[in-house]
């Protein structure tokens, strides 16, 4: 399988520390956020990855080059202005193909094993789950049977990784649009798998959860 990473936002949450960097390229104990995908990725097998990217994205490209240093081939689907996340991914389908991808958020870490993904599909997404993080409580989807709901009473946070297949797209015009109602239209046809991941996860969303993950890191390295 192919991979696509969501490197596109402006990271306002991030900010001071996305104001002259792209919140892919913030620094965590060593590494570059954004590398710690390409080398999970690439232990699993999954070497040809696309990064979409808006917001200094140049600077992604400079960083990141061809790939070739973390084993994997990169492609890169610049967007100029960000199409969110539905919009960038529909500009990046020539890159993937007609098959099932692997999409990851550029702004979470996590020690998730992305060969246990599966490469085929019997709906048109497979969502990986986490328990509710203090910022997301209420939680987002019910996973009921290995299906994801948009009702039930325990709901779960999506992880921002998931498997994708292009179909998911196809009534979709180019532009600026989200991912999520897609993915709900998509539940409620019976057509999104899910699974509960219990290892290792943070959505590294503001600078307080960068430092905070970087100072565990430190300490169990």
């Amino acid at each position: 399988m192919k991979a696509m990473i969501l490197a596109a936002g402006r990271g306002e949450r991030m900010r001071p520390l996305t104001d002259n960097c792209p919140k892919p390229l913030l620094a965590l104990a060593g590494k570059r956020l954004i590398e710690y995908h390409l080398e999970a990725l690439a232990a699993s097998g999954i070497n040809e990855i696309v990064i979409n990217h808006a917001y200094l994205g140049q600077q992604i490209e400079d960083y990141l080059g061809d790939g070739s240093r973390y084993d994997v081939s990169i492609h890169y689907s610049p967007e100029g202005e960000a199409l969110e996340t539905g919009g960038g991914i529909l500009k990046a389908l020539p890159l993937l193909g007609n098959e099932a991808f692997v999409l990851v958020n550029g702004d979470v870490w996590c020690d998730f094993d992305f060969s246990s993904l599966p490469s085929k599909l019997k709906g048109l997404a497979h969502l990986v789950m986490v328990n509710n993080p203090d910022h997301n409580a209420e939680g987002d989807f019910s996973l009921q049977e290995k299906m994801l709901r948009q009702t039930g009473e325990k709901k779960l946070t999506y992880s921002g990784i998931g498997v994708y297949h292009p179909v998911l797209f196809s009534d979709c015009q180019p532009g600026c649009f989200p991912l999520a109602p897609l993915l709900k239209q998509a539940m409620d046809d019976a057509k999104v798998s899910g699974e509960l991941f219990l290892g290792k996860w943070v959505d590294v969303g503001t600078p307080e959860r960068l430092n905070q993950l970087e100072e565990t890191l430190l300490r169990t390295q």
